[in-house]
């Protein structure tokens, strides 16, 4: 018998997709406009992130499209959006839904060795993209709400599992101009979480290697995943307590988010 999904990442995709459907379906003009992904709508949104499980699902089988280079993706997102098969919002509800029980299923079926293609041209586990897609849901569940003037509450337990699937592809992400030359580590501690750490070495990025920190940052979990999506301010975080540096080179830390491409 196959083991079955992590179970906690598993009910953490489950809880933040009901959660994201739930304000979607509470919107009486899904045509406001969402500030964070210009120009697109509510609709727009709600139909982009409705349609990656099932693109995630054709993944990891071996089919679906993505994009060859992180650069590509905005692009890639307004073909999605163009062609969704329905502008209904509970329709697509649904769909979410049942896509997202079958990647689950298909994540128990391949097992933790399975890999497939994502953006960026990068081979990833299957398992692990689970995380991205809970990102999915968070952020742009933040951006609705916040269009909206609503609260978005973040669980701090979700945000390592997120980050877990973004390490996957963050190296394909970065933006070579903004990190050329770039030799620096950085060592980030969630509050009440894990240490990320982060080595540029003349602009290649390692993720969870030691080594001596060049700065050191403590931050909310919550804030650090919006700052890490390009939401949020870092000096405003920094301001309010919500995010500290230290360390040999605390003024490297606002610039971090920087040397990537917007996810």
């Amino acid at each position: 018998m196959l083991e079955p999904t992590v179970e906690p990442t598993a009910e953490a995709a489950r809880t933040v997709a009901r959660q994201f459907i739930d304000l979607a379906l509470s919107i009486v003009d899904p045509a406001v406009p969402v500030p964070a992904t210009p120009p697109w709508t509510i609709a727009d949104v709600f139909g982009h992130v409705a349609m990656e499980p099932r693109r995630y699902r054709d993944l990891a089988r071996g089919r679906g499209t993505w994009p060859s280079r992180a650069a590509e993706l905005p692009a890639f997102n307004d073909e999605q959006i163009a062609s969704l098969p329905t502008g209904d919002l509970g329709t697509l509800a649904g769909m979410l839904r049942a896509d997202l029980d079958d990647f689950l299923a298909t994540i128990d079926e391949l097992g933790p060795d399975a890999r497939m293609m994502f953006d960026g041209d990068q081979e990833i586990r299957v398992d692990r993209s689970l995380g991205t897609l809970i990102g999915e849901f968070i952020v742009h569940g933040h951006d609705i709400a916040s269009a909206l003037g609503r609260s978005w509450p973040i669980d701090p337990e979700h945000v390592p599992m997120v980050l877990t699937g973004m390490h996957q592809i963050m190296p394909g992400w970065i933006d070579h101009d903004a990190a050329a030359g770039h030799t620096a580590t950085y060592h980030v501690r969630l509050r009440g979480g894990p240490m990320q750490i982060y080595a540029f070495r003349d602009g290649a990025l390692t993720i969870g290697e030691s080594g001596r920190p060049d700065v050191r940052v403590s931050a909310r979990p919550a804030t650090w995943l919006l700052l890490v999506y390009g939401r949020g301010n870092p000096a405003h975080a920094a301001l309010t307590g919500k995010v500290f540096a230290y360390g040999r080179k605390p003024w490297l830390a606002p610039g971090l988010a920087k040397r990537f491409l917007p996810p």
